[in-house]
């Protein structure tokens, strides 16, 4: 199983006694935490049962006490985050049948744990404006938008997100390229239709994000 950039925090808990392992680490755990850009890491399990949760960056740092830097160019282990709490929520979800049930676990286990901390307005709506523009912004928007200099909105940002507003784009345009490219749409068209200078460039950013090529994706 390989871990693709998204423009979320990732939560994954394996479900029974099998842990996940970063094959390219040999780290086990029962459950991890990626980051906005992770890199590509690969795991692989004995059986894979495990819940997903797909958080915005503005709320992961209240539900999960982690900042985002943090999380940046890799996989956490949820127990090095959580620590006990981690090995309980694994035992709940090991002993609860339904996925639905699963699911409402996490939930009421992360609500449980919300801290008051958000990110600062400012660097909130710049969020939002990245996705509403499907990665298609430029820094300078993003400053006008603010108020601030280029300098505190990439430190604030950074801070806050766990990637630079640049690298944050790139990410929010790449999901759009991969879901075309998923769902059959020619190398081509997905390059002009998200904005990429090219198809080489659109190659670069799917080997980086997704650890393959648009040819891959397209057979799946």
């Amino acid at each position: 199983m390989r871990i693709v950039a998204l423009p979320a925090v990732t939560m994954v808990v394996q479900v029974g006694e099998s842990p996940l392992t970063d094959t390219g680490t040999g780290a086990r755990h029962g459950g991890l935490v990626a980051g906005i850009a992770p890199g590509t890491p690969q795991l692989r399990s004995d059986r894979v049962d495990c819940v997903e949760i797909r958080l915005s960056p503005i709320t992961a740092c209240s539900l999960l006490g982690v900042a985002p830097r943090d999380l940046h160019g890799g996989v956490t282990g949820l127990a090095e985050i959580w620590g006990a709490r981690a090995e309980r929520l694994q035992a709940q979800l090991s002993e609860t049948s339904s996925w639905e049930a699963r699911f409402e676990v996490v939930t009421r286990f992360l609500a449980a744990g919300a801290s008051p901390h958000r990110p600062d307005p400012e660097v909130a709506a710049c969020w939002r404006r990245i996705l509403a523009d499907g990665g298609d912004v430029r820094v300078g928007d993003l400053t006008e938008l603010t108020g601030w200099s280029h300098k505190r909105l990439w430190s604030r940002f950074t801070d806050q997100i766990g990637v630079t507003p640049k690298r944050a784009a790139m990410v929010v345009r790449f999901r759009r390229a991969f879901d075309r490219l998923v769902a059959g749409e020619s190398a081509a068209d997905v390059a002009i239709a998200c904005g990429y200078v090219d198809q080489s460039h659109l190659h670069r950013d799917i080997v980086t994000f997704a650890g393959t090529t648009p040819g891959a994706l397209a057979l799946r």
